[in-house]
């Protein structure tokens, strides 16, 4: 469903729309056709068809220059042709996309998270970028990774990303992990766990990707962001862009608005005059050699010379 819907009056500028693939139990096997004729009608077989349906229909009544519009793609639960299913959901989405997410990262598809691995995932990217040239050459790309990943994993997402070329990563999804701070009777159920227990590990994993590639792939930070010093650190990590979601059923879309004050608040206090001067502050070497190619590109576009 949409997963954070949060429009002008509220100070947000997005939405991200993330598609359900298949039955809850899995008990129904995946075809990839599109459809098959019987009795003089086209019959949809595919539950990803019906879902893509929904998502359609939901596009259509959001009204238009209403923010940004960002579609999460992931595999259908019982598949086995995981690049056929996001490119049908780039061929039929794609088009109304500001943004397309490949999404590698959800703990509740099994499987899903192995796509992670050095060759699935390039061989998944290279796939899933074509389709978008060839449905969607508008929309930006961007692959979702899980908190979970051991140093050489993100090692390994770092070198795919920067060989593919993908315009960029969203850092993280939700975790499998249950910390002992956890107080709930439920803290032993399946599932991602998101919010703030997850904020810490989000941030570190955002400061080890900003730093793997060398601060070159724009970075979406996620995870445990309530208020706006949890999006200074996300930036100050390396995140280009903070996205909120599990503050949004707490406290609704007017929790934008709050975060966006505190955040500007916050910049003065430190001496920043925009987020861009905020972005990767964690990572001293990378964030003073950005700091001068800026100063650089500004003092040639003024057309500045120091003798």
């Amino acid at each position: 469903g949409l997963l954070g819907e949060y429009r002008g009056e509220f100070g947000g500028r997005g939405a991200e729309l993330a598609v359900v693939t298949d039955d809850d139990d899995g008990s129904e096997e995946s075809n990839t056709n599109d459809s098959e004729e019987e009795g003089g009608r086209s019959v949809i077989t595919n539950k990803l068809l019906w879902a893509l349906g929904w998502a359609w229909h939901r596009i259509m009544i959001i009204p238009t220059n209403q923010g940004i519009l960002g579609v999460n793609l992931g595999k259908n639960k019982a598949s086995d042709d995981e690049i056929g299913d996001y490119t049908t959901g780039i061929r039929k989405l794609g088009p109304y996309a500001d943004y397309l997410v490949i999404n590698v990262s959800s703990p509740n598809t099994p499987g899903l998270r192995s796509l992670q691995q050095r060759e699935p995932l390039y061989n998944l990217l290279t796939s899933t970028m074509k389709a978008r040239d060839e449905y969607a050459s508008h929309a930006p790309v961007y692959v979702k990774i899980a908190p979970d990943l051991s140093l050489s994993e993100m090692e390994d997402v770092a070198a795919v990303v920067m060989e593919t070329g993908i315009d960029g990563m969203i850092v993280s999804n939700t975790t499998n992990a249950r910390p002992e701070s956890l107080v709930s009777p439920n803290k032993r159920e399946v599932g991602g766990l998101s919010g703030a227990p997850i904020k810490n590990r989000s941030t570190e994993c955002i400061r080890t990707m900003y730093k793997l590639t060398n601060g070159t792939i724009p970075i979406i930070g996620v995870g445990g962001v309530g208020s706006g010093r949890d999006a200074f650190e996300k930036l100050k990590a390396g995140a280009s862009l903070v996205q909120v979601y599990s503050m949004m059923v707490y406290e609704g879309p007017g929790v934008v608005s709050r975060i966006r004050k505190e955040l500007a608040d916050l910049l003065v206090e430190n001496g920043y005059k925009s987020v861009e001067d905020v972005v990767g502050a964690d990572c001293e070497d990378i964030y003073w050699n950005r700091v001068e190619e800026r100063v650089k590109k500004r003092m040639e576009a003024e057309k500045i010379v120091i003798v």
